[in-house]
């Protein structure tokens, strides 16, 4: 059975639900196995064994959050030359935009010459005082509709052998 491994990086929540409407959309179909990992929990052996990829992180101050870059540095040159061609997605729970934290991940995935299959997912919360940043988030519907859409795409397709 094929793995769809999830790395995920949440500080106040909203990556974390974006992340679990995803796997359990991705589990629905029985067809693959999803592992998810919190980011300071993934290492080397987790990547070389899955076939595809969905990389979720809160953006932080205009870029991509501090636990999530150090899971990709930390794993960057260890995996280096053995995951080319793998499928990958991207989710960002952002407080106003999303699109440097998207960016840096896309071009590590570029680096590691992953094949991305879909858009970046950004959800934007539009948290902007300290109070508001610092709440736990709550998403709606719709956006973990489309969370778990993407889960879905990355599941049937890679079971299907489409990635």
């Amino acid at each position: 059975m094929k793995t769809l491994l999830i790395v995920w990086h949440s500080r106040t929540g909203g990556t974390q639900h974006m992340v679990q409407a995803a796997a359990d959309a991705a589990k629905a179909s029985g067809e693959v196995r999803v592992v998810c990992l919190p980011a300071d929990a993934a290492e080397l052996t987790h990547l070389l064994d899955a076939g595809a990829y969905l990389f979720a992180a809160p953006e932080n101050l205009a870029a991509l959050s501090g636990c999530m870059k150090e899971f990709f540095d930390r794993l960057y040159y260890p995996a280096l030359g053995q995951l080319e061609g793998r499928p990958y997605a991207l989710m960002v729970c952002a407080g106003s935009d999303g699109s440097a934290a998207a960016r840096q991940m896309q071009r590590i995935c570029t680096g590691w010459r992953l094949r991305e299959v879909a858009p970046a997912l950004i959800v934007c919360t539009h948290a902007q005082s300290p109070e508001a940043i610092a709440a736990p988030k709550a998403l709606t519907n719709t956006d973990l509709a489309r969370c778990a859409q993407l889960g879905e795409t990355l599941s049937v397709g890679l079971a299907s052998g489409i990635f």
